[in-house]
């Protein structure tokens, strides 16, 4: 007689088999998710690395340059609106929207010949690479163990790191053969080849499935992270994100610009720079990682915070008068910079994606997104408007990196620790409310 469903008995090839295909998707997250950040890690360092080109080709001084930047920062109003996006209609799909309009955009800002359409192209440039690192944040939240979040959040960030460091090996190679910074843009447009293997490979976020079915993701609205539930989390880390994103933004956007513009090296003397520098600080991952996991999100971010001011100060207001060795001083200040940037960024994605509900996880990392976009075009703003008035860029840039160190007392006293806790527990996380 056979038993019935209810009382069917597991056996332990079920259960393995049932383990090895968990496996599989965490693999295949993994693998399409760091794909796609290491081509966006490469298509948003551009503008950072190319910055002293793209100026003289659309005839900008420091800052003319920080004008436009600003106002490319406005993509993040549509990462924010495809973030939405991607808690109502899933993570897999806006993600290969996303990868299949990254490359066009990319082509139509390559071949842009005036600064009104160039910045055009660059706004939905930018608002579809914020929007896939976002997804991709949550996708790896949502879809690895409790005891690797962390990892997988530096695994994510290194890709980023690493892409990034592709468009600093090639920029020299454009200017010493005398080629135009254009064709990393037109490189960044053969990413459309990609998006049949990762359609292949990226699953859809099974969390997100369960929500989905539920209803808990129609029933959120667009503000439910401001309710009762949610507010005394969303308001503080946002604040935080806001001072933050004005100190990082300013550092990490000119720190090819002071190297090149303003202290003097050649181009590759300061790729050099920035490989030696940035490759060292990719340790910052890792550490950041098992920093978060054994000491905790909140003390690693906050640690982290005051480094990277420190790094920051460092970089652009050294080296002293006379100092020989500047390509070492620089390095150095780089390196310090990126690899507090790094842990903090490990910890800091890792907290955002744990505090806040399946069905407004999404959501809220677009609302980090927007906050990202005022500190981002505040700090182009600012530079813009004081870079003449405070003896040049990089003497501003200093004072705006100082801001991390109250982004990191507020994240340290009002942030919750979730080390260690499921997405539900940590998230308080119920069937019934999301806001």
């Amino acid at each position: 007689m056979m038993l019935p469903e209810s009382d069917a008995v597991v056996t332990e090839p079920d259960v393995a088999r049932t383990a090895a295909a968990a496996r599989a998707v965490v693999r295949r997250t993994i693998l399409g998710t760091c794909a796609m950040l290491w081509y966006q890690g490469f298509t948003m360092a551009i503008n950072g690395i190319a910055a002293p080109w793209i100026a003289k080709s659309f005839a900008l001084n420091e800052s003319g340059i920080a004008r436009m930047y600003a106002w490319i920062s406005l993509s993040a109003i549509g990462a924010l609106i495809l973030s939405r996006f991607a808690d109502r209609l899933g993570r897999r799909r806006v993600l290969l929207w996303c990868m299949t309009a990254t490359p066009v955009c990319a082509c139509g800002a390559a071949l842009s010949l005036t600064r009104m359409v160039f910045t055009l192209f660059e706004i939905g440039l930018y608002a579809f690479i914020t929007a896939t690192v976002a997804s991709s944040v949550v996708m790896l939240a949502e879809t690895l163990p409790i005891a690797e979040r962390a990892r997988g959040q530096s695994l994510g960030g290194l890709a980023v790191a690493l892409g990034g460091g592709l468009c600093v090996l090639l920029m020299p190679v454009l200017d010493h053969f005398g080629w135009s910074w254009r064709w990393l843009l037109a490189l960044a447009a053969t990413g459309l080849l990609g998006v049949p293997f990762l359609s292949s490979v990226i699953p859809e976020s099974a969390r997100w499935e369960r929500a989905a079915a539920s209803g808990a993701p129609q029933r959120a609205t667009f503000y439910a992270v401001f309710g009762s539930r949610y507010r005394a989390r969303a308001m503080p880390i946002l604040v935080c994100c806001l001072l933050s994103t004005i100190a990082v933004s300013a550092a990490t956007s000119w720190a090819y610009f002071h190297a090149v513009s303003v202290v003097g090296l050649s181009a590759g003397a300061a790729s050099v720079m920035t490989l030696l520098g940035g490759g060292l600080s990719l340790v910052g991952f890792p550490l950041g990682a098992w920093s978060a996991e054994r000491l905790g999100r909140v003390p690693t971010v906050v640690v982290s915070g005051m480094l990277m001011a420190a790094g920051a100060v460092f970089f652009y207001w050294g080296p002293p008068t006379g100092f020989s060795a500047t390509g070492v001083w620089l390095g150095a200040g780089f390196c310090w910079l990126s690899l507090a940037v790094n842990a903090s960024t490990v910890a800091g994605n890792s907290t955002a994606t744990e505090l806040f509900p399946t069905a407004l996880r999404g959501t809220m990392i677009g609302w980090f997104t927007l906050m990202g976009a005022i500190g981002s075009v505040s700090a182009q703003a600012v530079i813009a408007v004081l870079a003449d008035r405070f003896g040049g860029l990089s003497i501003v840039v200093g004072y705006l990196a100082l801001l991390t160190i109250p982004s990191a007392i507020i994240f340290g006293v009002f942030i919750e620790e979730t080390q260690g806790m499921s997405l539900e527990v940590a998230a308080r996380e119920e069937v019934d409310a999301v806001g």
